[in-house]
């Protein structure tokens, strides 16, 4: 397989920035998800590793080779697109065994591997019809037979599951993951789904406005999140994010409530925020345990049953609402006043001036 590594790599259009310069290190055999909003930059950072764009800037290694400037037959790169792109006149096999025979592999060979990957992929009984006729979540499959066939050193795959149905794409979410653990494939998904990208990805490289807002494992990004923008855009709903005042380590809400801040943050506050007294709160919505002797108070705003838990919308006032994750079978209506407590070990706190996470002195 493949190490892919971006040095300082930019892309302009003119002088609007689509790709401003970053680094990033894609190990052999990692599953490496590009995560953000639309027009972030996520699809043009994966034209450029396959060779589709033109870099401004900046060098792109495979395998401590540099091919910024190779052109995509000559990196050994397979791309998976988000619309299947598969030759309508064409059966599956043949659109399978179209990259071999453009390498002009024996036809012993193409044989084979048609059959071993249509094998894989559980393929067999479309395998002479066309893509006309087949069901979205077969034509990904036969898109995705195409790219594996070649053995290829790495995989892009630009939103692939985006046209499927929500069935389709949660099948088809399992089997591209259970692929790549067992073919080992380094591979770089894009996608716009958070949800999506928790579930698959190794690492997570979240973009916003062509810049790359934090690096790291799932569980990273979700607990952790490195500034505001991540701490919203990773969650279903968002990370709760509130504004407050500091004090007497001590965060008081606008609403007038105080919350006691865990004893390996007050340091840290104390030396991030250099005398102001103004920082913003943040915690997911696990973190918050309603009962009858929390240190906060508010007021029912909505409550919606997901099935295997309650998430409550808790008005605190002053236009802040926090989203409460509770048991399934609590029954809180509308307009009561609950009290509620925060774990001291999921709070999160962010300056409100830069917008970067504040990160806690842990002493040895």
């Amino acid at each position: 397989m493949a190490t892919i590594e971006l040095i300082q790599v930019e892309k302009k259009f003119g002088d609007f920035d689509a790709v401003e310069p970053m680094d990033l290190t894609i190990h052999d055999g990692e599953f490496v998800v590009l995560l953000g909003p639309s027009g972030c930059g996520k699809t043009t950072t994966l034209r450029m590793v396959s060779g589709l764009e033109a870099v401004t800037g900046g060098q792109i290694m495979l395998n401590n080779r540099d091919v910024t400037w190779a052109h995509p037959s000559e990196r050994d790169i397979a791309f998976v697109f988000q619309f299947f792109a598969l030759y309508p006149h064409m059966t599956s096999r043949q659109n399978i065994a179209f990259p071999l025979q453009a390498q002009g592999e024996s036809k012993a060979t193409v044989q084979m591997r048609v059959a071993e990957v249509s094998s894989l992929l559980q393929i067999e009984n479309v395998l002479d019809q066309r893509p006309g006729s087949l069901s979205g979540g077969d034509q990904q499959r036969v898109a995705l037979a195409r790219a594996l066939v070649r053995r290829p050193a790495a995989f892009m795959m630009d939103e692939p599951l985006g046209a499927l149905d929500a069935e389709f794409r949660e099948r088809m979410r399992a089997e591209i993951k259970r692929l790549h653990i067992d073919q080992h494939a380094t591979t770089v998904y894009v996608t716009h789904d958070q949800i999506e990208a928790m579930a698959m990805g190794d690492r997570i490289v979240v973009m916003s406005a062509a810049v790359v807002q934090q690096v790291g494992t799932p569980a990273q990004v979700y607990h952790d999140p490195a500034n505001l923008f991540v701490a919203r855009f990773i969650g279903s709903p968002g990370m709760n994010l509130l504004s407050c005042r500091y004090t007497d380590r001590h965060i008081h809400l606008a609403h007038g409530g105080s919350y006691p801040v865990p004893a390996d943050y007050v340091r840290a506050l104390d030396k991030a925020l250099h005398g102001t007294d103004e920082v913003i709160l943040g915690f997911r919505p696990e973190a918050v345990t309603v009962n009858g002797e929390g240190e906060l108070s508010a007021t029912v705003y909505a409550a919606d049953l997901h099935g295997g838990y309650t998430m409550l919308h808790l008005d605190l006032g002053a236009d802040q609402i926090v989203h409460a994750r509770a048991g399934r079978e609590l029954n809180y209506p509308i307009s009561t006043v609950v009290r509620f407590s925060l774990n001291p070990t999921m709070v999160r706190f962010f300056h409100p001036r830069t917008e970067a996470a504040i990160i806690r002195e842990v002493r040895q």
